[in-house]
């Protein structure tokens, strides 16, 4: 299952009626418990690749909601987990079990799950498709990573798949004979000092999410204040880890005519090279409190800024006011631009 805002693959695995789910994010938990509840499984365990610094984890909202464990790596150093995994435990589920490698390099407790008998692996960011992870941050180690891949994932069976916790051009698998052969990193002959000198030298901005992210994944998910248990029933809302409810582009586009979208956008950036979604109404975040009288409190609003910050506060503001039918437009209209919705004016 794909969450498209960071990207994140989560794979839901089952045998016998107990499933484990692998890199759950928090906002798509919804339709995580949908599912497993929808194929009649029992979820053991949620488990972990490493510390996400790009998303929060479902795993405490998942526990609080279906009863799992969360099962991290002892080395990532996150708290309030059931189990502290080591390098060679086994997370059993029905009749199969996962076995614990430990594949540190993108971070200092990052691990590979392989399923019995080595029949496939989840690599996490340790090892994507003709890549890898970064190494620049939370006890990143290139040496560590070379040997990790080299001698953890590459000595699995040659036909063995593996599947990588993100993934940006829609990639979803790949095998160890690939990327031995493929990988422009890692693959080949590459030395060890090759690829050091290269993830040292990439120079990336840090995620955007990371400040949010890696304080929140070490407490495994833990969400400080009221938990909004209850699914709103006007719309497919996720929830995000500030407790805003979300609400994905393309559906607003096929609902518009059910919904108030409030823009609270300038007046400047509403007309400029981004448009506006046709039938939004536009009242500056600035000009909302006094405002709030021109919205009906009995039809839904989605609100929307540039990017989604703006859009959130609004949010936020309306909900103390009374407004209960609220969601969030994530990524704001550069995200609906991305995505080729319809908009008004613009370029």
């Amino acid at each position: 299952m794909f969450d498209p805002a960071s990207s994140t693959y989560t794979y839901l695995v089952a045998d016998g009626g107990e499933a484990v789910l692998i890199d759950p994010v928090f906002e798509q938990v919804r339709r995580d418990a949908a599912l497993i509840e929808e194929l009649g499984l029992t979820l053991v365990a949620t488990l972990e690749t490493h510390v996400h610094a790009d998303h929060v984890t479902g795993a405490w909202l998942l526990k609080q909601r279906l009863g799992s464990a969360i099962a991290v790596s002892r080395a990532g150093g996150a708290k309030g987990a059931d189990r502290l995994l080591d390098d060679g435990d086994r997370i059993s589920f029905g009749m199969r079990s996962f076995g614990v490698r430990a594949t540190p390099g993108h971070t200092g407790g990052c691990v590979t799950y392989v399923l019995d008998g080595e029949e496939m692996a989840f690599t996490g960011d340790c090892l994507l498709i003709r890549g890898c992870g970064r190494t620049d941050f939370q006890d990143g180690d290139p040496a560590a990573m070379y040997r990790s891949v080299r001698e953890r994932i590459f000595s699995l069976p040659d036909d063995c798949p593996l599947y990588p916790a993100h993934d940006y051009r829609g990639l979803t698998a790949t095998s160890v004979a690939e990327e031995r052969r493929y990988n422009p990193r890692l693959g080949g002959a590459l030395s060890e000092s090759d690829f050091s000198l290269t993830m040292n030298n990439l120079r990336l901005a840090h995620p955007k999410q990371i400040d949010v992210a890696v304080p929140a994944n070490l407490k495994c998910g833990l969400m400080e204040g009221p938990i909004p248990m209850a699914d709103p029933d006007w719309a497919p809302l996720t929830v995000n880890f500030a407790g805003i409810w979300e609400v994905e582009p393309q559906w607003v586009e096929e609902n518009a005519h059910a919904v108030q979208i409030v823009d609270v956008r300038e007046p400047v950036e509403f007309t400029g090279p981004l448009g506006h979604i046709r039938g939004a109404v536009l009242i500056p975040l600035g000009s909302l409190a006094a405002r709030m009288g021109e919205l009906a409190k009995d039809k839904p609003i989605v609100a929307v800024c540039k990017s989604g910050g703006r859009s959130a506060q609004a949010v936020n503001m309306l909900k103390q006011a009374g407004f209960d039918k609220l969601a969030n437009l994530p990524g704001g209209m550069m995200r609906w631009r991305q995505e080729g919705l319809d908009a008004e004016g613009g370029e």
